[in-house]
């Protein structure tokens, strides 16, 4: 029954031949480079802010890439666990975007921007993950129009990251002060020079 409904919801999204060819391309470059804001904010958090702030967004920063590597670790043992085949290796639907025929559950897209948006509205403001999660679900939608991604998949990359963001709560609570501790040592040794320029935050 699971089955049945992924395919008709596949059905659904995916673009077909006849689609507008602006929309497979805005959707090319969703699926492509819109994931680039996840290293982005994470060197903008890290390097710049208020001085008050700066302290809290890095150990907002922290928590966040350890929800990633905890969520793309999640997403390798889940894939392995229940492999999937890609819509276009079975056949169904239209593909618009290259990509390897591997194993398509849960999303790797959708399990980093998930866990991306999850981790900013846990621990930044509601209103940044709520911007960062509706383009996740762009994300999504764009995989899945293209034809590279079931909407499962990217329904198991969301569950990946919720469940991730709560390992990496913990481990936080357990070794966040250590851990932020020497991972802000080691910035200030490979920022000194521009620290003492005044070009990043200490």
């Amino acid at each position: 029954m699971m089955e049945q409904l992924n395919q008709t919801l596949f059905l659904l999204i995916n673009a077909t031949p006849l689609s507008p060819e602006w929309a497979i391309r805005l959707a090319i470059f969703i699926a492509k480079d819109l994931i680039n804001i996840v290293p982005l904010l994470i060197a903008i958090l890290w390097l710049w802010g208020q001085r008050k702030q700066i302290a809290a967004q890095r150990e907002m920063v922290i928590k966040t890439a350890m929800a990633i590597i905890i969520s793309v670790s999640l997403s390798w043992v889940v894939g392995h666990l229940f492999p999937h085949d890609r819509p276009f290796v079975d056949g169904i639907g239209y593909n618009f975007l290259h990509h390897a025929a591997d194993d398509s559950y849960p999303s790797d897209h959708g399990t980093v921007i998930f866990t991306f948006a999850l981790a900013f509205w846990f621990w930044h403001r509601v209103w940044s993950g709520a911007v960062i999660f509706a383009l996740a679900c762009a994300i999504a939608w764009s995989r899945i129009y293209l034809g590279v991604h079931w909407p499962l998949d990217m329904l198991g990359g969301l569950l990946v990251g919720l469940c991730s963001c709560g390992i990496a709560q913990m481990l936080w609570n357990a070794w966040g002060a250590q851990i932020y501790r020497r991972l802000h040592q080691a910035h200030r040794f490979c920022f000194a020079l521009f620290i003492r320029k005044g070009w990043v935050r200490d």
